[in-house]
């Protein structure tokens, strides 16, 4: 039975049509052509489609789209500023080689800014703990550890 829900997306009231069974991800990706989320392994351990809901880092494959009403959703492509003025987190992944395919980078950016918005000066193993879900197969996590800790000291 399809309902219409109302949640905050990247700073916007917006309305969508769900389904029972659908999952936010489809969601975002389907209605709002958001393909900063991405979709990988459907079973919530690639951390690929990593949002943020209310402050927290979810993964969105697993979400219940339904669970979204009256929450604030954050995506990455909810970061940058309307100019295109980057995150500091997202200039610190660049600047600290944190980027190479970029598949995993939406879900490391969005689970760093979970982080940080909660602890601005975190420790190296409270990072590593914040994106423990988040699989990486390019940089082997030293860049994207050193890219938040850079963030933390710059972080807007």
């Amino acid at each position: 039975m399809k309902r219409m829900i109302e949640f905050e997306l990247n700073g916007q009231q917006v309305t969508a049509e769900v389904d029972g069974g659908d999952l936010l991800l489809s969601v975002l990706r389907d209605q709002f052509d958001l393909y900063g989320v991405k979709e990988s392994c459907g079973a919530g351990e690639c951390g690929a489609c990593t949002v943020i809901i209310d402050g927290r880092a979810v993964t969105s494959c697993l979400y219940p789209a339904m669970e979204a009403e009256g929450r604030s959703v954050t995506t990455i492509e909810g970061l940058a500023q309307p100019d295109g003025t980057l995150h500091p987190i997202q200039e610190s992944f660049i600047e600290k080689g944190a980027v190479q395919c970029g598949f995993c980078t939406p879900g490391n950016v969005l689970s760093a800014k979970a982080l940080l918005d909660k602890n601005p000066d975190p420790s190296e193993q409270e990072i590593r703990t914040a994106i423990a879900g988040n699989l990486c197969r390019c940089t082997g996590y030293h860049q994207i550890v050193e890219a938040i800790s850079h963030a933390a000291g710059r972080k807007s």
